[in-house]
């Protein structure tokens, strides 16, 4: 199944849905309330005459200057965007912690054929716009393919799991091709389109309008920031208009360092040996611990007594620590809503932090990302291209000899493209976006406990993305090693809900994995599919 030719991009589609009423006003009556006597100022009164209209603008600069920004904060913006890369949504809107998304899934939604991001920037280079295509075009064939040939190994392990179904194959089919799916977008390029919902606080726009230059894709990601602004002018022109402009590329710390650095030293001999002394750290592993809060049990317990104003002698570290995360101790553990960071027993479990060495594919990360409080230091993507064929590979094609074989033919033809495509003049910046989603992505992630919690809880459920599960059923056990009293109850949704005494065990419905894990210990966690 081709593709048809393709036509360079126009850019990002976006729509300011809504957004709060008299950005700008808000933010300044914020700024008046702060040192009112007379009580609320509102934001009607901000720009009710003149002379208030004065003071707005006084205000306004003076706290912009001072940094004073969180009067900025107040206003929010939804927005709809559509035609934006993968790559861009990685390296940029969901780069931080500040934001809201929802956004079209790939491993439920099939990706279709003529999706993908084509920069501008080729339209004055055929030569290297022909390779382009053709690497998406390659991309895009073997994602069709692979679904096909994942089929019959995916029924197998499915039917194994759900042995009852294997006398109606037909009625599970769907089922079976959402799995194939979310295995064969592993070779999808990450210039695939993606449409999503984007709520930002107005103070994220401030920054995403003066750093959007500081990601992998500038160009596209400079598009997506004009068309966001241009919708806010429209609504409120004073609060545009106060937008600082971006900082051009060429001034970011990253690009200064390399543009010293590389002046004297070889790139592509810097990437091979950071990868092999990385890779060799991680000794095969999707997340190493690599640092810690050494006496984390100690501190957890006396902040437990700190809450409750009880002394060791009444409450020993063992009966704290047990209090705090055994559900059935502690409801909130067991609870959808994730209401722990508002209970002041929980709360304790930010005393206590974990931080990890990790390599994951590119596709597992957009989804790791989105844990927003378990922050990490991604890297600035090319650098770590060697030119060599570098890529994670999912469980059901490790095996399957078919899937497998026609994987990694596959993985040769993109890297061998994309080193094809360079030496055409294609840039580094283009060529992210040939990089496929099996493309590690090499990063250090640190979280407090408390919001690793919430992490591990949900994705050591064997519905999870199959490389954050392991992920984290390699971090507990980790944690098990050093800390084996805090990790002893922090398990599977489905484990926690039958400690805290919910029912049904397992919160999934008719997504109901099939195994009852929750009569499982995290060392017996194991999965294909």
């Amino acid at each position: 199944m081709s593709p048809p030719a393709a036509s360079i991009d126009t850019g990002p589609l976006v729509q300011l849905l809504d957004s709060t009423k008299s950005p700008f006003d808000v933010s300044i009556a914020s700024a008046r309330t702060c040192y009112s006597s007379a009580g609320l100022v509102y934001p009607e009164q901000v720009s009710a005459d003149e002379k208030s209209r004065a003071l707005r603008d006084r205000i306004a600069s003076s706290t912009m200057k001072a940094g004073h920004l969180t009067t900025r904060q107040h206003p929010q913006f939804i927005f709809a965007i559509d035609r934006v890369s993968r790559q861009l949504i990685w390296s940029f809107l969901h780069s931080h912690p500040y934001y809201n998304s929802e956004q079209v899934s790939q491993r439920y939604v099939k990706v279709k054929a003529d999706q993908a991001y084509y920069p501008s920037s080729l339209e004055a280079r055929p030569a290297a716009a022909a390779i382009y295509q053709r690497i998406i075009a390659r991309s895009t064939n073997a994602y069709f393919e692979l679904m096909d040939l994942l089929e019959e190994p995916a029924s197998n392990v499915y039917f194994q799991v759900f042995r009852a179904r294997a006398r109606q194959p037909d009625k599970w089919k769907r089922s079976i091709q959402k799995k194939t799916m979310e295995v064969a977008r592993y070779v999808l390029p990450t210039a695939t389109y993606a449409y999503l919902y984007h709520s930002i606080n107005g103070l994220t726009l401030h920054r995403y309008r003066r750093l959007c230059e500081a990601c992998d894709v500038p160009e596209e990601a400079r598009m997506l920031v004009d068309r966001m602004w241009e919708q806010v002018q429209q609504a409120d022109p004073l609060y545009a208009a106060e937008m600082a402009d971006p900082i051009p590329l060429e001034e970011t710390a990253e690009y200064r360092f390399f543009a010293d650095f590389f002046l004297e030293n070889d790139s592509a001999q810097m990437s091979r040996e950071f990868i092999r002394e990385y890779d060799e750290q991680m000794n095969g592993m999707y997340s190493r611990l690599a640092g810690y809060t050494t006496d984390a049990p100690a501190v957890i317990a006396g902040a437990v007594r700190a809450v409750l104003g009880i002394p060791s002698n009444a409450l020993s570290d063992g009966e704290a620590i047990e209090l705090l995360l055994r559900p059935s101790r502690n409801a909130h553990l067991g609870s959808t809503l994730n209401e722990s960071t508002m209970s002041r027993l929980s709360r304790a479990l930010f005393n206590a932090s974990y931080t990890f060495q990790k390599k994951i594919s590119h596709t597992a990360d957009s989804q790791d990302q989105r844990h927003r409080m378990v922050p990490g230091s991604r890297p600035i993507l090319m650098r770590h291209f060697t030119g060599e064929p570098d890529y994670i590979v999912p469980e059901l094609i490790r095996q399957s000899s078919a899937a497998g074989d026609y994987y990694a033919r596959t993985m040769d033809e993109i890297f061998g493209g994309i080193v094809e495509f360079l030496n055409a003049g294609g840039t580094e910046e283009e060529a992210t976006y040939l990089l496929p989603n099996a493309f590690p992505i090499r990063f250090y992630e640190s979280g407090d406990l408390l919001n690793l919690h919430h992490k591990w809880k949900a994705r050591t459920c064997y519905n999870a993305q199959e490389e954050i599960f392991k992920a984290s059923v390699e971090e507990l056990q980790q944690i098990r090693q050093v800390h084996p009293e805090i990790v002893s109850w922090i398990l599977a949704p489905c484990a926690l809900r039958k400690d805290a005494g919910a029912t049904p065990y397992c919160p999934e419905g008719d997504r109901f994995c099939g195994i009852p894990v929750w009569n499982q210990t995290i060392n017996q966690y194991n999965r294909v599919i």
